[in-house]
């Protein structure tokens, strides 16, 4: 007989790659038990730092590869469970930590830990993630990188500071000069919500416009949602299910056309 552990690692994989994936994230047990299906993996920078993540694999290799940022919890057991669903729409998911291992729960909590984020050693964590990714042996050659709130500017700024194929953005701080978006090398598509009091439509206005001067225009597509800040979270009060599930497909299907060919 299954024991319960079993029966929740079943329910996860059935659910990942259809509609049930909302519920899994939503559902502290079940993102644990997707969580579980990641493997933690390290690099160590220079001589002293180590940092980690969580490396899952698709059934069929060798693969495209996806590197995935958090939000400002940290690399919390939902964004885990995001990279298996990642793996199980056929992408090499890795899930990068920039927090140090903390995982906040709190808003406060979370702000301060984002607070103390250093760009530098940030630029650094991701840039040697991307290289072993594009290095590693279950790999096409080929990456993307994906980030929400916190995680959707370093997405951004992971593909300013190292060759991406394809960029996407959840909502997250844009830079407004065009002289560092003439380093992106892939295309870019941003998710942002009408509501959004942080991500707001007079900075992705700048983004754009930055764009247009950088050459880069072509390059974007931008959605907007009749939604707020995180829409895309489903275990947060703003969740929006029908956006959500319209900009996975969209993301879904951007990779699609540029990591898989």
């Amino acid at each position: 007989m299954l024991d319960d552990a079993q029966i929740g690692r079943r329910t996860v994989m059935k659910g990942l790659a259809g509609a049930s994936f909302a519920a899994v994230l939503a559902d502290p047990v079940l993102a644990r038990a997707a969580a579980e299906e990641t493997e933690a993996v390290s690099l160590t920078l220079g001589s002293d730092k180590t940092v980690q993540a969580a490396l899952a694999l698709p059934e069929t290799l060798p693969a495209p590869t996806v590197l995935l940022i958090h939000e400002w919890w940290g690399l919390n057991d939902q964004i885990k469970a995001t990279a298996r669903a990642y793996a199980a729409n056929g992408y090499v998911a890795l899930a990068i930590d920039l927090m140090g291992g903390s995982v906040a729960t709190t808003p406060d909590a979370a702000q301060t830990q984002m607070a103390n984020v250093d760009a530098d050693e940030a630029t650094e964590t991701c840039t040697a993630w991307m290289a072993w990714l594009r290095n590693h042996e279950a790999s096409n050659g080929t990456l993307g990188t994906v980030g929400w709130c916190f995680g959707g500017g370093w997405s951004l700024n992971a593909s300013l500071a190292a060759p991406s194929d394809a960029t996407v953005i959840y909502y997250g701080r844009l830079v407004q000069e065009a002289e560092p978006l003439k380093a992106l090398k892939g295309p870019v598509l941003g998710h942002f919500a009408t509501r959004d009091g942080y991500i707001n439509a007079d900075m992705v206005g700048g983004f754009e416009r930055a764009m247009a001067e950088a050459g880069k225009a072509d390059s974007l597509t931008v959605h907007w949602y009749d939604a707020d800040h995180a829409f895309a979270n489903p275990s947060g009060s703003r969740y929006d299910e029908e956006d959500a599930k319209l900009s996975w497909a969209r993301t879904m299907a951007f990779f699609a056309q540029h990591l898989k060919g």
